[in-house]
């Protein structure tokens, strides 16, 4: 038969899709195509999905960084063998320098996968199927299908292939789908805080958490600014409880205020009425009256109803009088109990100028690490920083400089830890670290890349370039140690590296 022509094939195949009633999509031309030309079309390459794997893998280490580079050029330019290399790179990271990870030979890379490469890919699936949630079972079924088949032994490439292209595609709708439904919650979760602040518009300091909530929650998110907006959201739950509750409670007094007056008020009424018409009655009979012994049981009367209301208008005075002061004190009560809450308030877990933990927040993150710690038996170290000339920084150049100082120290240390690390405001210029699964030396090595970060980042004074450096002491937790202790020795090291020089570091 000789060669038909591609615009032939491409006729005939329209033809049968209407004739066999299939829906004209791009799986299905391409299979009837390959059908009537006797061909196999290649497997397009998975560009998008390996976008979206991309997005997950770590970049944090200089080694990862020079990976996933290597895997944005692969995929832009199509190449599965690159592709490979930069997986395999990724499951030696730990184990040898990734610049000594050997090619592949061809033969092989067409054939089947390499074990590194198969264990690799698989690895990496599972790592991903959590991020995914359980909506999509299919999903999570073509997950394990694949894994199962990586790690038989010398997987032939090119079925790989067809089942990582299979998983990619149904991944990239239930990635969307992960992606619509966070999103969806945090708009959810704004309007939540909108309507809180909607319902506190006479109260400054619940609008201010309020915003700090919505600051909190604004993506890109991350585990340490999710556990701020949950610590966040119960300082306001707490308020918020607080204010109700002395809400309620003035009402409740306004209302038995109201009640009493009205009860006293219908009372002077009817007394008034009471005694008009006693009047009215003995007015008559003073009228009709023609001797001075008729006159005289009226006037008796009308003396009587007189002397019996202005009792009554006393009574009723002192009653009102009494509910008065009454009410007085109530609002007496309120408003220490509104003083209450504004120390309260000022109590609260975080540091109001540069956003980190206060000494309560740092009280109650130390409680809660050091109960992890022990349980697991994972180091725990703290660390104390103090900023170098800071009184000095604030004589001579103002406050304000000094307040740009914190925000600038606070903002460069956040950025630089780990989601787990927590920053806490100790001082006036003093601040401590709390580095979880972290042993003395980890530490040290930690805040002096710091150091190095913060002499590499420095602020603007009008025109002027600010450098700010700390010294500061490491401790490691002891067994038997109580926090105070162990920051105690993290102060005597860090006073030592004050001693030796500006911008040190001294491990206790």
């Amino acid at each position: 038969m000789p060669d038909r022509q591609p615009a032939d094939i491409a006729r005939e195949t329209l033809r049968q899709l209407a004739l066999r009633r299939l829906s004209p999509t791009p799986d299905n031309y391409t299979a009837l195509y390959d059908e009537i030309a006797g061909t196999r079309s290649p497997a397009a390459f998975p560009a998008g999905p390996l976008q979206h794997i991309l997005r997950v893998l770590p970049g944090q280490t200089p080694a990862q960084k020079r990976l996933l580079e290597q895997f944005q050029r692969a995929v832009a330019q199509n190449d599965w063998s690159a592709v490979q290399n930069v997986l395999v790179g990724y499951a030696h990271l730990g184990l040898h320098p990734v610049d000594t990870v050997p090619a592949l030979p061809a033969a092989q890379e067409l054939r089947t996968l390499p074990t590194d490469l198969a264990e690799a890919l698989a690895r990496l699936i599972d790592h991903l199927l959590p991020a995914l949630g359980e909506d999509d079972a299919r999903v999570h079924d073509l997950a394990q299908e694949l894994m199962g088949f990586l790690r038989d032994t010398a997987p032939p490439a090119s079925t790989v292939q067809r089942m990582l292209a299979n998983f990619t595609y149904r991944l990239s709708f239930t990635t969307d789908d992960q992606a619509v439904i966070r999103s969806s919650l945090l708009q959810l979760l704004h309007t939540v805080f909108e309507n809180i602040a909607a319902l506190s518009v006479d109260n400054p300091w619940l609008h201010t958490q309020v915003e700090a909530l919505v600051a909190a929650s604004t993506p890109p998110l991350s585990r340490r600014r999710l556990e701020e907006v949950q610590r966040r959201l119960k300082d306001v739950i707490f308020k918020q409880t607080e204010a109700k509750a002395r809400t309620v409670e003035a009402q409740a007094v306004m209302k038995d205020m109201l009640a009493a007056f009205l009860e006293r008020l219908a009372q002077i009424t009817a007394s008034s009425s009471s005694y008009q018409d006693t009047m009215a009655r003995c007015a008559d009979l003073i009228g009709q009256a023609r001797t001075l012994e008729e006159i005289t049981p009226a006037l008796h009367e009308a003396l009587n109803a007189t002397r019996t209301m202005a009792l009554d208008s006393r009574m009723v005075h002192g009653e009102l009088e009494e509910l008065r002061t009454h009410a007085v004190q109530k609002q007496a009560e309120i408003s220490q109990l509104q003083q209450a809450l504004d120390r309260t308030s000022a109590q609260m877990r975080h540091d109001p100028l540069t956003g980190a933990l206060n000494r309560k927040g740092l009280e109650e993150a130390l409680e809660r690490e050091i109960a992890r710690t022990r349980r697991l038996g994972s180091p725990l170290s703290l660390v104390l920083m103090d900023i170098d000339a800071f009184q000095a920084l604030q004589e001579h150049r103002g406050a304000p400089l000094g307040e740009a100082a914190l925000h600038h120290l606070t903002e460069v240390t956040q950025n630089a830890l780990r989601a787990q690390d927590l920053l806490a405001r100790y001082g006036a210029e003093a601040f401590v670290l709390v580095l979880p699964d972290t042993p003395a030396n980890d530490a040290l090595a930690a805040v002096q890349r710091l150091q190095r970060e913060l002499t590499t980042r420095l602020f603007l004074e009008g025109s002027e370039q600010v450098l700010i450096t700390f010294s500061a002491g490491v401790a490691e937790l002891r067994t038997d140690e109580t926090p105070t202790e162990a920051l105690l020795r993290a102060d005597h090291a860090m006073r030592q590296a004050q001693r030796s020089g500006r911008n040190r570091a001294l491990a206790a």
